[in-house]
């Protein structure tokens, strides 16, 4: 999935069974994934204006795709194989996006338990503030991080707490 020029971004929506998604790529990987919430036309108004000079090539996508419809059509799936520009493994950010990208499918972990993970137990709200900017959602399950009592917590992608909530519902009924 990973551009060779690192500056060669691109971007592509497709339809899933919960509706548009999209995404944009480029030479580290995955750089952002979008929900399904969006309009096909405000999908793509918000992915151009985020990544302004980004072209449409669907070809890149090909893996995420089938991967995200087998998702949404209640199936269990990995997307520990697809290329993620991440922060950078040394940063405190980096190590929770990687401890989160660890949580299997219809599992959940809490946000103490993943601050645990990366050897900072000290850092639950860090690691909220993390999730909270994770620009790949899904790929790196951020929905699978909840409260320690169970409770759903936050969800910064559009659809929220509503659709953090099914979505764990779904991976529950699998």
């Amino acid at each position: 999935m990973p551009r060779k020029d690192p500056g060669d971004a691109c971007w592509a929506t497709w339809t899933t069974a919960w509706g548009r998604m999209g995404a944009v790529v480029g030479g580290a990987g995955l750089r952002r994934v979008v929900l399904p919430h969006y309009t096909p036309d405000d999908l793509k108004a918000l992915l151009g204006w985020e990544h302004p000079g980004a072209v449409f090539d669907q070809s890149p996508f090909e893996q995420l795709i089938e991967l995200t419809r087998r998702y949404f059509n209640g199936r269990p799936t990995d997307f520990g194989e697809v290329a993620c520009d991440l922060p950078s493994p040394g940063t405190f950010a980096g190590m929770v996006m990687r401890a989160c990208r660890a949580i299997p499918y219809g599992q959940t972990r809490s946000y103490l338990q993943v601050a645990t993970m990366v050897d900072r137990p000290d850092s639950a709200r860090a690691v909220a503030t993390a999730m909270g900017r994770n620009a790949v959602p899904l790929v790196i399950p951020c929905h699978r991080v909840v409260y320690a009592d169970g409770r759903p917590g936050g969800f910064s992608a559009a659809g929220g707490q509503e659709l953090k909530q099914r979505m764990l519902s779904l991976e529950a009924g699998a």
